[in-house]
């Protein structure tokens, strides 16, 4: 159990410092691009390569690869219904750094929702599954062959297919849900490739002779193909649609899709109380609300500062100078309103004809 408590920690620390270094790439990358802009070199979205002689830019990929590198290893340690949500954390250091060195500013909405994501992510810690649920590429194989775990891959292959092929060319330009869904189902796949391969990795260092098994090399293929897959729509979807939109429904569906893909491979939720299994959900819906808050109001100025402006009561006595409330009249109401109307202007309207007669 020790063993186990210390490989969960050791899966945690790697979750969290592929976030910090995942989000921290982003800025160096940005930073370097915006040197080259300053210099008035063409820019990456014109075609120029420029980036590639920017020393900035190559600590930014050395950034992402390191934090790949962090949580492909944490998989090998750690449940995956841990370490997939934690990647929300490299949505909340890029917010928090770009801030600090790209002079984008972090409105009330954005600090909310980092806070937001801070308590998730600490709660889904909290009930986290600590139990390591497979061990072996030996035990993999047995996992791989549940049926409930073949339904659902047979399943996911289907329904990509038919998203890819029959949904994606009519209403992947309108939708933004086809190519996400195409990338977030596919995605459980790919990461419990990565959970195979990191175990395989492991039994590697520790003397088995894992290259000589076939599942390892099949995993491998099956990683590439996901991958691939996976890249190509997610481009798709960013050439398309505003980042703002992708990245929280992104995240919101390739997690979830994942830690259903989890809960039925490698039952992790069975070895939780109910307590356990609320507390993850809860604070998952926490980082999901976070995310939103992060994304949709980047764009809104809005701060401490201006709170009180919101606050002040107007000149008539009301806050934000509107009006007191009026109710709406009903349709009954406004017809026997009218025809009183009518009928008063009739009759003020022949009072003063009798006036005029002589």
């Amino acid at each position: 159990m020790e063993v186990n408590r210390l490989d969960f920690y050791i899966g945690l620390s790697l979750a969290v410092s592929s976030s910090v270094f995942i989000g921290g790439s982003f800025i160096l990358k940005k930073k370097g691009l915006l040197r080259l802009a300053s210099k008035g070199s063409m820019r990456a979205g014109q075609g120029g390569y420029a980036y590639l002689k920017e020393w900035l830019w190559w600590a930014g990929l050395i950034s992402m690869g390191t934090g790949e590198a962090a949580n492909f290893a944490a998989y090998a340690f750690a449940p995956a219904t841990l370490v997939t949500p934690l990647g929300a954390l490299s949505v909340l250091v890029s917010a928090v750094l770009s801030s600090y060195f790209l002079n984008e500013r972090l409105n009330v909405h954005g600090k909310i929702g980092c806070l937001l994501c801070v308590l998730g992510s600490t709660v889904m810690v909290i009930h986290a599954p600590q139990e390591e649920e497979v061990a072996s590429l030996s035990a993999m194989a047995e996992k791989l062959k549940d049926p409930g775990f073949i339904v659902f891959a047979v399943c996911v292959v289907g329904s990509s297919l038919v998203l890819i092929f029959a949904v994606a060319p009519r209403f992947g330009q309108k939708n933004v849900l086809v190519y996400i869904l195409i990338c977030s189902v596919i995605g459980s796949l790919s990461v419990s490739c990565v959970k195979g391969l990191g175990i395989g990795i492991k039994e590697l260092f520790a003397g088995t002779a894992v290259l000589k098994e076939p599942l390892f090399w099949s995993l491998v293929i099956c990683l590439v193909i996901c991958v691939s897959v996976q890249i190509s729509y997610l481009n798709k979807a960013l050439d398309i649609y505003n980042t703002s939109i992708v990245t929280p429904i992104y995240y919101v569906f390739f997690t979830t899709s994942v830690m259903a893909c989890s809960a039925i491979l490698f039952k992790e939720w069975l070895s939780m109380t109910t307590d356990g299994v609320v507390g993850t959900i809860s604070g998952f819906l926490t980082i999901i609300l976070g995310i939103f808050l992060i994304h949709a109001f980047k764009d809104i100025t809005f701060s401490w500062d201006s709170l009180p402006l919101y606050l002040r009561k107007g000149p008539q006595g009301f806050p934000w100078g509107q009006q007191p409330y009026v109710a709406v009249p009903s349709h009954d109401n406004q017809v026997v309103d009218e025809s009183k109307s009518i009928r008063e202007g009739g009759s003020k309207a022949g009072w003063g004809t009798h006036q005029r007669v002589p």
